[in-house]
């Protein structure tokens, strides 16, 4: 392949120097030239380590002879969001994170890009950069947080924060407690959520070299993977293997059938369609709810399922569940290594990959098949399920794998409210009952930029009062570590003028999650038809219309002006 910036750098005589005042010297400009973008900053422990693993990737293009120069756009936390107005800028983020490597990508030519980072957003944005792009690329995951004390989350914060705003009901000990062991490392928090979800999705698209998605972020293993990507890029780039040729339908379909079987975060039936778009493609999310008919749910991974997921690594990670699933797979996709996904399966097992956690897994008192079941063990088809009805007439999302089995149909009266802030207070001051089916709206991408829902997620599993009972139900989206009866994605949303605008206190819900069904069923307390209702909610909203949209400014403005829907992968 012809080195691009060898090309263009003849064309102005200034670059050479400015990148030789940049401390490059005379045989340096002349060398492939390699971009190694990361998120890396001081904003959360997703991040900070960057640093170091963009030092490994540089070591290993230096080795095969090629020049690195490294960029950084910093990501930010949904945690550090959460209870403000802050949450409202998460999603956006994504897009801004990836105009931003467009930017760094185009304005000076590169040969091939490294890319690194851990969660939620900067994932699916370096994955659109890669696709829009499409210059010779390699992922590099950031891997996983250590667990806390008892193999516990980061998310014991939903139950600390919940009790902190009940008069007595826990102790400043306590809360210092968990300030102090809550995030005891870097890397992404050690549950399944988006961050982990998202890690995942990059290696089964064939973006990231395999086994390094969710390597535990403090140990060795993580280092030798950063190394070796710097190492392989330039041969990616003399073979002229581009995102375009690697991130195919098929390649999509694989990582549909990975996050099936891994109980992934809805976050994700965002993201993949958001990628997919950058490359021409459109995932539809029936596709997503076809491949999960049929996909045996495996990962017995929290939050729906027992363990960490450094456990899940150590247990062989996503490269033993292509393994399991190669009869679900597309063997013959290519990947970032410059070979298919069945060689690269067939070389793990010739280096030892799979059997080298297992000690580790034996440090905790487990065993691979604890962790990742069996295929005839497995209790269950799929994690997610794409439901509609008279209020999601294009759609809407749930995590049924974290989800009660007795609550995966249910019907009850609808408690409305506008606003994310109105519903947790309601949860908190003890004004919702159980059998409630909570109603958020106005919290889409246009409506609010798609916060996600977890602080009252939490709050009613945390309340033993209501959890286990009651439903919610919004156009906002949620954390990949959201348990319950949790319904997001309602599409169109509310800002948007979709039915879910329109529904009153006390309307009756039902959704039924085996039929893929979400409907208005009575109106104001009066049992109707699904066909009733829709006539009601139409005229309704003739007559109401919507909640106007307070106003706003730069970013924030274009994005909640412009975004598309969330079955769309909510972009702009």
């Amino acid at each position: 392949m012809e080195q691009k910036s060898k090309r263009e750098r003849l064309l102005w005589a200034q670059f050479d120097a400015l990148q030789m005042g940049s401390g490059w010297d005379e045989t340096d400009v002349a060398k492939p030239q390699i971009l190694i973008e990361d998120v890396y900053g001081d904003s959360h422990p997703g991040s900070v380590h960057l640093c170091a693993l963009a030092e490994q990737a540089k070591y290993g293009v230096f080795e095969t002879g090629g020049f690195p120069a490294q960029f950084h756009t910093t990501d930010i936390c949904d945690g550090c969001a959460q209870g403000h107005d802050g949450m409202n800028y998460i999603l956006a983020s994504r897009e801004a994170i990836c105009d931003m490597v467009e930017i760094h990508g185009n304005v000076n030519p590169w040969d091939g890009m490294i890319l690194s980072s851990s969660c939620d957003k900067s994932i699916p944005a370096h994955l659109k950069a890669a696709a829009r792009l499409d210059i010779p690329t390699i992922f590099i995951p950031g891997g996983s947080m250590r667990p806390g004390p008892n193999m516990t989350t980061s998310l014991v914060a939903g139950d600390i924060s919940l009790r902190q705003k009940r008069k007595g009901a826990i102790t400043d000990q306590e809360i210092r407690d968990y300030k102090l062991t809550g995030c005891p490392s870097v890397g992404a928090c050690t549950f399944l959520g988006t961050a982990s979800t998202m890690q995942c999705m990059a290696e089964a698209l064939g973006m990231a070299l395999p086994g390094t998605a969710l390597m535990p972020a403090t140990m060795r293993d993580i280092l030798a993977a950063a190394r070796k990507a710097g190492r392989t890029i330039l041969s990616l780039a003399e073979q002229g293997i581009t995102p375009g040729k690697i991130m195919t339908l098929k390649a999509f379909e694989n990582a549909i059938v990975i996050h099936s079987a891994i109980g992934g975060s809805t976050n994700a039936t965002i993201h993949l369609p958001s990628i997919a778009r950058e490359l021409g493609l459109t995932l539809p999310p029936e596709l997503f709810d076809e491949i999960n008919h049929r996909i045996p749910h495996i990962g017995n991974i929290n939050p729906s399922g027992a363990h960490l997921t450094e456990s899940f690594w150590f247990a062989g990670g996503v490269p033993m569940v292509q393994w399991l699933l190669k009869d679900y797979l597309h063997l013959d996709v290519l990947t970032v290594t410059g070979k298919t996904l069945g060689e690269n399966l067939d070389d793990l097992w010739a280096e030892h990959f799979f059997d080298r956690g297992l000690g580790y897994l034996a440090n905790y008192g487990l065993t691979r098949d604890e962790v990742i079941f069996p295929l005839e063990q497995a209790e269950e088809m799929g994690s997610i399920a794409i439901l509609k009805g008279n209020i999601a007439p294009q759609g809407s999302v749930v995590k049924y794998s974290a989800c009660a089995k007795e609550m995966r149909v249910h019907e009850g009266p609808a408690r409305v409210f506008d606003s994310e802030e109105a519903a947790f207070q309601a949860v908190v001051d003890g004004k919702i009952q159980p059998g409630d089916i909570l109603i958020i709206r106005y919290e889409g991408p246009r409506g609010s930029g798609m916060p996600e829902m977890l602080m009252t997620t939490e709050a009613i599993v945390c309340d033993k009062r209501l959890n286990g009972s009651v439903s919610l139900v919004t156009d906002g989206r949620f954390s990949g570590a959201t348990r319950g009866a949790a319904i997001g994605h309602v599409s169109p949303e509310a800002a948007a003028g979709g039915p879910l605008a329109f529904v009153h206190e006390g309307d009756i819900l039902r959704y039924d999650i085996p039929a893929r069904t979400l409907n208005v069923v009575g109106l104001e307390g009066i049992p109707c038809t699904p066909e009733e209702a829709a006539a009601a909610l139409a005229k309704r909203a003739k007559e109401e219309g919507i909640v106007p949209r307070p106003p706003r400014k730069g970013f924030y403005k274009r994005y909640t002006e412009s975004a598309l829907s969330a079955m769309e992968g909510a972009g702009y």
